[in-house]
């Protein structure tokens, strides 16, 4: 395995957590699961570690216990072709428990931070007209999911 893969810790719900991933992201699968035997120190059958992929990039899963949390400092950013895309995203993703925040932020029911951004947007915010993305981003600081339609429309306005 060559490259930086993102190792996710849990607290015994890893083998969900992979599930619930790879049941939203088309292109996923799970690749491996390690499982506790009887040594421990888990519960034995519980996965002890998974190693997930979604569209190419690898993930590890580990049942690692109460210890720690995720925290927004680390977040996944997912980019979006059009508005159906991030509807469909943000809508799985908040599923079951997640948490809308704002500026195209969520976490998921395990507390994990996802950005849900369409493509467009570096173009809007780095348009050569400082007013123009000025507009965008005070349109962006106001929504939770971000609307293509309203973002553009914040651009074009004068």
């Amino acid at each position: 395995m060559k490259g930086i893969t993102p190792f996710l810790w849990f607290d015994q719900n890893a083998e969900a957590a992979m599930d619930f991933y790879t049941s939203i992201f088309k292109h996923s699968k799970v690749v491996r699961v390690s499982r506790y035997g009887d040594a421990g120190p888990g519960p034995k059958g519980q996965v002890m570690v998974g190693e997930f992929e979604i569209n190419g990039q690898r993930f590890m899963a580990l049942n690692g216990g109460p210890q720690f949390k995720f925290t927004e400092a680390i977040s996944f950013v997912i980019h979006c072709e059009d508005q159906e895309e991030i509807d469909y995203y943000w809508s799985n993703l908040t599923s079951q428990g997640g948490q809308e925040s704002q500026c195209g932020w969520l976490k998921d029911k395990f507390g994990l931070s996802w950005q849900v951004v369409p493509t467009v947007l570096s173009e809007l915010m780095g348009d050569k007209d400082p007013a123009r993305a000025n507009r965008v981003m005070q349109a962006l600081l106001q929504m939770k999911k971000l609307d293509i339609a309203g973002l553009r429309s914040a651009a074009d306005r004068s």
